[in-house]
């Protein structure tokens, strides 16, 4: 497996980058779990931008997924359209109301796509995105995590410490730059995520087993319940692996199938 991950690494090799300090990056306020939002003058929380997502364009946030960039410039518009007084006035309405996936899933769709925003913004000098189920597939499949019977293993006590500890180990296995070229095509592969069939090969070469292939990615792509950190990319080039962030409003972390920026 070597030769065939050093023959990707020569394939995505990056160009040399600053080396970064995440953590004097962090844009969080003291003691808040989540950063502000910075848009149009103002720093929104994860709650208040989804208040005004809501207010103003929950009608536009309907399949297909927007990209961050798109979700951005309709919190613009939200922003331009409210106001801060608007904005504070109908935040405490919103919060009260019950994100029912039959009666308001526009309520769980705008939260949803706050913390998105919340996580694209969490470092000064970057953007930062949650980890796809294909990339997470890849780190768990570079571990040293045994393969267990799907079954078995999701009666194993301390299988999301041991998912955890797996995760960790496969994302320092190799440069981010790496992790993110399989985890695209591990996600074409598996997720049916844009395949694309002429990177399949060194793919396939560098991690050759599909039972654990399947097994790695079927782990993670229904369970949003599994953390993983963020991928990183920093304003001076290059990409990096974040912190772990806390959950959404839902109490689930995202992991989407294909990048989403």
């Amino acid at each position: 497996m070597s030769t065939a991950l050093d023959a990707l690494y020569a394939q995505v090799a990056p160009a040399p980058a600053p080396v970064v300090s995440l953590t004097e990056m962090d844009r969080r306020p003291a003691g808040a779990d989540f950063p502000t939002i910075p848009v149009a003058g103002l720093e929104l929380t994860p709650s208040e931008a989804a208040a005004a997502l809501f207010e103003t364009a929950a009608e536009d946030l309907a399949l297909p997924v927007p990209s961050t960039d798109a979700l951005y410039m309709l919190l613009t518009a939200a922003v331009n359209t409210l106001g801060p007084a608007g904005i504070a006035n109908i935040t405490p309405t919103f919060e009260t109301l019950d994100a029912d996936p039959v009666e308001w899933p526009e309520v769980r769709y705008c939260r949803e796509f706050a913390y998105r925003l919340a996580l694209s913004f969490w470092y000064a000098g970057a953007r930062s995105r949650p980890m796809t189920a294909g990339e997470v597939g890849v780190a768990i499949y570079l571990s040293s995590l045994t393969r267990y019977r799907m079954a078995d293993f999701r009666h194993l006590p301390g299988r999301k410490l041991m998912l955890s500890r797996a995760i960790h180990e496969g994302v320092t296995a190799v440069p981010t730059e790496t992790l993110i070229r399989l985890g695209r095509v591990m996600g074409g592969e598996l997720g049916d995520a844009d395949r694309d069939r002429d990177r399949e090969w060194l793919y396939k070469q560098a991690l050759p087993d599909y039972h654990r292939r399947r097994f790695a990615f079927d782990l993670v792509r229904w369970d949003r319940s599994q953390p993983a950190p963020l991928i990183v990319r920093p304003d001076t080039g290059g990409y990096t692996i974040g912190l772990t962030p806390p959950p959404g409003a839902d109490g689930k972390w995202l992991r989407p199938v294909r990048a989403e920026w």
